[in-house]
């Protein structure tokens, strides 16, 4: 076999460490976003965030005021300390339950009296109300095991027999009738309702603590105890002819039912709320839709001039190699997330374009809209664009929405044309907001309402956008 030298030419992709920044900073989110750069400005010396300059000159001395006054800035105004008054807490002295009252011995917490802490956990609130009791310590740490069962809602998770079970081994001789006496101390407590094994116990609960005197609260502790399944399928004639009521007297039965809390301990330990902060505004300008970038998303980043000078003046001598690698790092960050706004703003404005009815007249005339014809038109690839409109959120006149939800399928018309899903599913939602509500739409119907506009859409089609939205059936619609 005879060697021999060949030379051949062909092309091939390589994701370079640059482009594999490109691709990475532009699927995250802002928050993400601003966690990345978190860490690099950690993790490199050589960059810093210009904002930096603004902190310096809000620590200047006063005198500068008069100074930025001239200029026309306000200097940022003092905030003055409020002080409140607190009531001193309730606390016991039984050593034996310092293991419950971990919820009730913060000093600076008020109203401990009543257990409501603000930002309280359900815990640490039926917890509060339990060290104030005047039960023997062996009730209270069964009413506060039970508490340990609860769910967010407030319901038990276990049958009361699990729990009993699992307290036999830790509590000596101890009998089911003394959890079923904590589970009544417990379900007494506030909020009403906690402490329930299923919904129907919650609202008959509820209903038992109102006044006496509440006009149907018989009749509704009835309905909850025994019939809330006829209620919740709407069988009326089954539940009048059960109760011995009329149509008058069962909806105002279910009035009552519906003023009651299905999720008593559901307000206690609420999340905290996530803010969305825009990446693109939209405004009406001289008659056109201009996209541009939110300012305070965008972070403003440069390269530290005191390590880039030292690293010029000893790059003669050998200087470190560490540090010219972070600063091709820190040059490469800067480009790639500069890069990353630009294509943000130019895929924004390219949906802007092309979704100019959208803003004018609301969801009936969202056209449709795909990821190639964005794609053609910015001259980038679809799973860019997919990369670019996931978790980007416009704010519009109309309100805040995500870059995704501008794009959808089409649905043919009778004119040949095609109208967009989002669209359809504004139709399905005025068309069932005008129904009537003793006579609602069923999918079928709402499709033939559809079709009189020119929209050909399938039975299932609509039922498809309708529960997508989170709307009942006809059935469930239908009033009492």
């Amino acid at each position: 076999m005879k060697h021999s030298l060949q030379l051949k030419l062909g092309q091939h992709l390589t994701l370079t460490p640059q482009l594999q920044q490109s691709i990475r900073l532009l699927q995250l989110s802002t928050l993400e976003l601003n966690q990345e750069l978190e860490q690099m400005l950690q993790d490199n010396p050589l960059l810093e965030r210009e904002e930096e300059d603004v902190t310096l000159a809000a620590t200047e001395p006063p005198a500068h005021t008069a100074e930025a006054e001239a200029q026309g800035t306000d200097a940022p105004p003092t905030e003055s300390a409020e002080s409140a008054d607190t009531e001193s807490a309730t606390t016991l002295d039984d050593s034996d339950w310092n293991d419950y009252s971990s919820a009730g011995g913060d000093e600076d917490d008020t109203d401990s009296a009543q257990g409501s802490v603000s930002g309280a956990s359900l815990r640490e609130h039926l917890l509060n109300q339990l060290i104030v009791s005047a039960l023997t310590l062996r009730d209270r740490s069964l009413v506060a095991a039970l508490i340990d069962d609860l769910d967010e809602a407030g319901f038990l998770t276990q049958p009361l027999a699990d729990i009993t079970a699992g307290l036999q081994t830790e509590l000596e001789e101890l009998e089911p009738e003394e959890v079923e006496t904590a589970l009544k101390h417990l379900q007494n407590m506030d909020p009403t309702g906690v402490g329930a094994r299923n919904l129907a116990e919650c609202l008959t609960l509820q209903l038992r603590a109102l006044p006496a005197d509440t006009p149907l609260r018989a009749i509704a502790m009835q309905l909850t105890a025994n019939h809330l399944d006829l209620l919740a399928a709407r069988d009326v004639g089954k539940l009048k002819k059960i109760l011995g009521i009329d149509d008058p007297t069962l909806r105002a039965v279910r009035a009552l039912i519906l003023s009651l809390n299905p999720r008593p301990g559901a307000s206690f330990g609420a999340d905290e709320t996530h803010y969305v902060i825009p990446d693109v505004y939209v405004r009406r300008i001289k008659g056109m839709w201009i996209a541009s970038l939110n300012a305070d998303a965008m972070p403003k980043l440069r390269v530290n001039r005191v390590y880039a000078d030292i690293l010029s003046r000893h790059r003669e001598n050998g200087g470190s190699q560490q540090l010219a690698s972070q600063l091709q790092e820190a040059r490469w960050l800067i480009k790639n997330v500069q890069q990353r706004f630009d294509t943000i703003l130019r895929v924004s404005q390219a949906i802007v374009d092309r979704q100019k009815s959208f803003l004018e007249h609301g969801e009936v005339a969202m056209r449709p809209l795909v990821l190639r014809e964005i794609a053609d038109v910015v001259e980038l690839h679809e799973s860019t664009i997919s990369r670019v409109t996931t978790q980007k959120f416009m704010m519009t006149p109309r309100g805040l929405y995500e870059l995704k939800y501008f794009f959808g399928s089409h649905v043919s018309t009778d004119s040949g044309g095609a109208c967009s899903s989002t669209a359809i599913r504004a139709l399905i939602k005025q068309l069932i907001a005008a129904e009537s509500s003793r006579r609602p739409l069923s999918d079928g119907q709402l499709a033939d309402e559809l079709g009189r506009q020119g929209i050909v859409v399938a039975r299932r089609t609509v039922a498809k956008y309708r529960e997508s939205m989170q709307i009942p059936t006809a059935n469930m619609r239908r009033a009492l």
